[in-house]
């Protein structure tokens, strides 16, 4: 894959803290590599106060072309671009920059696309669906947006942290106006369950919903890809449920970042 990596490589650099988990370098390096492009992404661990200064530093490193970001840089990324996607502007966050022929970069958030491109490979319909979310944070705030540009008849958001549930549901209300509600852990009634917080990475884990009400029929979507297979799934599998991993969303995500950045 590195045959021709050398002093002409284009550079991408991730950027998080942490960054560890990052899957994004080797899944796009090879995208790039395959396509013919000579490219290499490179994770960089920056810190939450460092990164105004750190983009700011690749405005002039030459051969960058484009950023990606993760947790919990995506609002730092979307404040240093010069242009944005309609949705990205409205998060106020963005996971991908690219540099712009007449300068500055321009930036976009495709998490939400991610999670729906992965469902609805896996055979779930968004259109008409009531959805329960679980996670107000940043990838909850980008999925949830996407789920209603896709269609979703209703939208319940659950989060342990009220303040911030109830800001996404305000945020989201602007754009899609009676559609946004307060949710709980009780996934009863909905029609597509989706998981975009931290739980489910370790087994003692609290579950983001009550897993003992899915039910058959279901549709429950995770963004976790370590492991694969979540509790959530587990259960979901259990009781004849569809779903998707995050995996399958990481695996969208890395196409749609191809795109982004070999766009003309």
């Amino acid at each position: 894959m590195f045959s021709t990596y050398g002093g002409a490589t284009r550079v991408y650099p991730i950027i998080g803290d942490p960054v560890a988990q990052a899957k994004s370098p080797g899944g796009l390096t090879r995208a790039f590599r395959e396509a013919g492009h000579d490219a290499i992404v490179v994770p960089m661990q920056v810190k939450p106060a460092q990164a105004a200064a750190f983009l700011r530093m690749l405005d002039d490193i030459a051969n960058v072309d484009g950023i990606v970001a993760t947790v919990p840089h995506k609002f730092a990324a979307f404040a240093h671009a010069s242009s944005a996607s309609d949705r990205a502007r409205l998060l106020g966050s963005a996971n991908i920059l690219r540099r712009r022929a007449e300068g500055g970069w321009h930036a976009d958030m495709i998490d939400g696309l991610s999670l729906v491109q992965a469902m609805t490979k896996a055979g779930g319909v968004i259109a008409g669906r009531r959805v329960l979310l679980a996670g107000a944070g940043g990838a909850g705030c980008a999925v949830g947006l996407e789920l209603l540009n896709s269609g979703a008849a209703a939208l319940a958001i659950h989060d342990t942290d009220a303040a911030r549930r109830d800001r996404l549901v305000a945020l989201l209300s602007s754009a899609h106006p009676g559609r946004v509600h307060v949710g709980s852990a009780d996934p009863g009634g909905f029609d597509i369950v989706i998981n975009a917080t931290p739980s489910g990475m370790r087994e003692d884990d609290v579950p983001p919903v009550m897993l003992e009400k899915l039910t058959a029929g279901m549709f429950v979507g995770e963004v976790i890809t370590e492991p694969e297979i979540t509790p959530l799934l587990r259960a979901a599998r259990a009781r004849g449920c569809g779903f998707h991993s995050g995996i399958a969303m990481f695996e969208a995500s890395v196409q749609l970042m191809f795109d982004f950045f070999t766009a003309a």
